[in-house]
C-alpha cells in the first residue's frame, strides 16, 4: 500500500522500524521507530501521524485564523520559535504567518486532555502567554523534572490543585494518532480523548489510497499567498543587501 505525501516526489510506502536504528522522521526531527512512512532511496521518513496530519487546522490556542502545516520555516532564517514550547524548529510545522504563530507538529497534536500517573486528576493543556510576554507572577515547578516551569509556554495543568507538567515532561512520547479525510477514526478518539482537535479536510492521497474531496478555503489560500509573498520580499531584501555590500566594496 502506497501514500503520496505532499512534500516528496515518491510515493511512500508502510514498514516496521526496530526501536534503535537512529532514524528520524523527516517531519518532526524525532527517532522513529514502530509504523512509518518511508523512501528508502532518498532516506525520508514521517511517523503515521506527521505523514498522515491535515494541511490546515483550526486550533483553540489561536483562534483569529487557520495554522497551514508547512515543510519547512518561512522565514528568513530557516527556523522558527514555537509558541508552545519555545524550542526551535526547521521542519513541519503548523503557521499562522499573519500573526507569525509557530507550532511544532507534535505540538499541534497534544491532546488537551491526559492523564497521568504523577497526579491523581485529570491534566488540562493551559496555553501560554506567548514568548514574547512579560510573565509578572513567579514560575512554579513542574512535578516531574522539578525544574521551573515557563509561564510564556505551555503547560499540563490541574488548576485546583497548583499541579502543572512541562509539556515534554507530561508526553515524553506521543500516543500515534490517525487521521481520516473527514476528520479523526474512532479509535484516535478514543485515545486522545475529549479534547482532540478536529481538523479541516487534508490534501493529497489518504493512507488507504482514496483521495480526500478538495476543499476551496479563502482563509487558507490568502494565508498561503501572504507566504509566498513573504518570502519573495524577504529573498528582495537578501539581494539589496548583497548588491549594496558590493558596490560598497568595489568604492573601497
Amino acid at each position: 500500500m502506497e501514500y503520496k505525501h505532499f512534500n516528496h516526489e515518491h510515493n511512500l510506502a508502510i514498514f516496521e522500524l526496530q526501536a534503535g536504528n537512529g532514524i528520524h522522521c523527516s517531519g518532526c526531527r524525532t527517532l522513529c521507530s514502530g509504523s512509518a512512512y518511508a523512501c528508502w532511496k532518498c532516506n525520508f521518513f514521517l511517523h503515521l501521524e506527521c505523514g498522515n496530519a491535515n494541511r490546515s487546522m483550526e486550533h483553540p490556542s489561536h483562534e483569529l485564523h487557520h495554522l497551514t502545516l508547512v515543510p519547512c520555516p518561512t522565514y528568513s532564517a530557516g527556523s522558527f520559535v514555537c509558541n508552545a514550547c519555545g524550542a526551535p524548529g526547521s521542519s513541519f510545522s503548523y503557521c499562522c504567518p499573519l500573526c507569525e504563530f509557530d507550532l511544532h507538529i507534535r505540538c499541534a497534536l497534544l491532546p488537551a486532555i491526559i492523564s497521568h500517573r504523577a497526579h491523581p486528576h485529570e491534566l488540562s493543556l493551559t496555553y501560554g502567554l506567548g514568548p514574547q510576554a512579560k510573565v509578572s507572577s513567579p514560575p512554579d515547578a513542574c512535578g516531574i523534572c522539578h525544574k521551573l516551569v515557563d509561564n510564556k509556554f505551555w503547560t499540563y495543568s490541574c488548576g485546583p490543585c497548583k499541579f502543572q507538567l512541562h509539556t515534554s515532561c507530561a508526553t515524553p512520547e506521543m500516543v500515534p494518532i490517525s487521521y481520516q479525510a473527514d476528520g479523526v477514526s474512532g479509535n484516535a478518539a478514543a485515545e486522545a480523548g475529549p479534547g482532540f482537535y478536529k481538523e479541516e479536510n487534508g490534501s493529497g492521497s489518504s493512507p488507504n489510497g482514496s483521495k480526500p474531496a478538495e476543499v476551496e478555503d479563502p482563509v487558507l489560500e490568502t494565508q498561503l499567498e501572504l507566504m509566498r509573498l513573504q518570502q519573495e520580499l524577504e529573498l528582495s531584501n537578501q539581494l539589496a543587501k548583497m548588491m549594496a555590500s558590493y558596490n560598497l566594496s568595489s568604492l573601497v
